[in-house]
């Protein structure tokens, strides 16, 4: 009877344990139910790590998407003055004064109403909302010389109209530019590499020199900070024409020579092929090269076999880059 009533006393005594447990076990489901949600609070206070954030659904309708037919890189331009243009010097804040037409004196604005017509298909009119929802929690990263800069101000002039007021930021931090979109966790960066490889231009203010020199071997300085970047876009070509000869370093950092600029700007080329080769994860990663116009033919078709080297070809990641989100 004894033995009975002593472990009945047991028994009762587990039950408090075993209650609490259960409290416990309950109390930390419902954190993590809550951490995983996007409504969590301690994610709307430091925000979703890079990378594992819950990302929400992206609704394209048939007018969103590009044919899969559709060759965007071949067609005109023509003109539109009822959609474009898509933004105006005066509702943009983030411009430099360099690139303000109207504030250097300007008269005309028509140049703001051409529009890029493929042959054959129509391009979906640009969605700043649905390019946000589709960076989310990623960095878009705009490389070259000035012609890039542009590239990267237009972008940001693009998207910063539907972002509220104390939710968008601007950073210099040389040789980059950092736009921040706090809600959808974006960074829209530019980064000064005028030569892409190394030179003694690579100073973000301070690059014009007497004798430019390119290091065409090396690229580890640059490619420290595109590593890990979602969406490359590289640009090079105009610091390249300045001369027909450009000195240059290859194999010894100490052995300058002349070298013919389009050999140069191909050995360039193949360094930077091979960067990408080791260091790109085609999986989650999309690289772009913007070529020069027809005007630079030359420097165009090396650009182009250079690229078919290291597998990164415009024309193949704009087709990737349609089923990317």
């Amino acid at each position: 009877m004894m033995k009975h009533l002593s472990l009945d006393r047991r028994i009762q005594s587990l039950f408090p344990v075993a209650l609490a447990s259960l409290l416990v076990l309950g109390t930390a489901r419902l954190v993590l139910d809550n951490l995983k949600s996007n409504h969590s609070q301690i994610f709307r206070l430091y925000g979703w790590p890079r990378g594992e954030k819950h990302r929400l659904p992206i609704v394209l309708s048939p007018k969103d998407r590009i044919e899969e037919r559709c060759n965007v890189f071949e067609g005109k331009w023509v003109w539109d003055n009822v959609s474009y243009p898509l933004y105006t010097e005066e509702s943009c804040p983030f411009l430099v004064k360099q690139v303000t037409c109207h504030r250097n004196g300007r008269p005309d604005s028509f140049y703001k109403n051409w529009r890029w017509q493929p042959n054959g298909c129509n391009l979906p009119r640009f969605d700043p909302l649905k390019l946000l929802q589709i960076l989310r929690g990623k960095r878009l990263m705009f490389v070259g010389d000035s012609v890039q800069r542009a590239q990267f101000e237009s972008m940001v002039c693009l998207v910063q109209s539907v972002i509220p007021e104390g939710k968008k930021s601007l950073r210099r931090v040389p040789p980059r530019k950092i736009f921040k979109v706090e809600e959808y966790d974006v960074s829209i960066e530019y980064y000064w590499a005028p030569f892409i490889v190394e030179s003694n231009s690579d100073h973000a203010t301070n690059h014009t020199v007497l004798k430019r020199s390119v290091k065409l071997d090396s690229i580890a300085k640059h490619g420290k900070e595109w590593e890990g970047v979602d969406v490359l876009v590289f640009e090079s070509y105009v610091w390249w024409m300045y001369k027909p000869l450009i000195n240059a370093t290859y194999g010894s950092p100490y052995n300058v020579k002349e070298y013919n600029v389009t050999t140069a700007y191909r050995l360039a080329l193949e360094t930077w092929a091979n960067w990408i080769d080791s260091k790109i994860n085609p999986h989650n990663q999309k690289v772009f090269f913007m070529r020069a116009g027809n005007g630079s033919l030359e420097v165009m078709e090396t650009a182009s076999m250079s690229q078919t080297q290291s597998k990164v070809h415009t024309g193949a990641l704009a087709q990737a880059s349609r089923s990317w989100t």
